[in-house]
C-alpha cells in the first residue's frame, strides 16, 4: 500500500516555473514506477512524465519539465520551468507497479493532486 501526497502547485504567470513534490509512503517505495499526470477541467486525465529506470515525457512538456525522484526520502519531483497557460490543470502523483509509464489505467495509486495555474 502506498499513500502519496502532493505539494507545491500555486498560481505563476507565463514563462514562470514551479516545483512540484510528492511525499510517499510503504516500505518499497523504490520498487514503483512515479508518474505525474495532469487533469484540464472537462478533459481527461494526460500522462506529463514518469520515472523508473529511465524518465520518460509527453511531447508537450519534453525540454521544459524535468521529473526526478529521491528513494531514500521517499519523493518524485516535478521540475516545471518556462510555463505556459495550456499547463494549467490539476496534477497528480501516481505509482504503479508495472511499466506501462503512459497509461492513466496502469496506476495503482494515486494522490489528491494539486492545481497549477498559469496566468498569461
Amino acid at each position: 500500500q502506498v499513500q502519496l501526497v502532493e505539494s507545491g502547485g500555486g498560481v505563476v504567470q507565463a514563462g514562470g516555473s514551479l516545483r512540484l513534490s510528492c511525499a510517499a509512503s510503504g516500505r518499497t517505495f523504490s520498487s514503483y514506477a512515479m508518474g505525474w499526470f495532469r487533469q484540464a477541467p472537462g478533459k481527461e486525465r494526460k500522462f506529463v512524465a514518469a520515472y523508473r529506470w529511465s524518465t520518460y515525457y509527453a511531447d508537450s512538456v519534453k525540454g521544459r519539465f524535468t521529473i526526478s525522484r529521491d528513494n531514500v526520502k521517499k519523493a518524485v519531483y516535478l521540475q516545471m520551468n518556462s510555463l505556459k497557460p495550456e499547463d494549467t490543470a490539476v496534477y497528480y502523483c501516481a505509482a504503479q507497479y508495472g511499466n506501462n509509464f503512459f497509461d492513466v489505467e496502469a496506476y495503482n495509486y494515486w494522490g489528491q493532486g494539486t492545481q497549477v495555474t498559469v496566468s498569461s
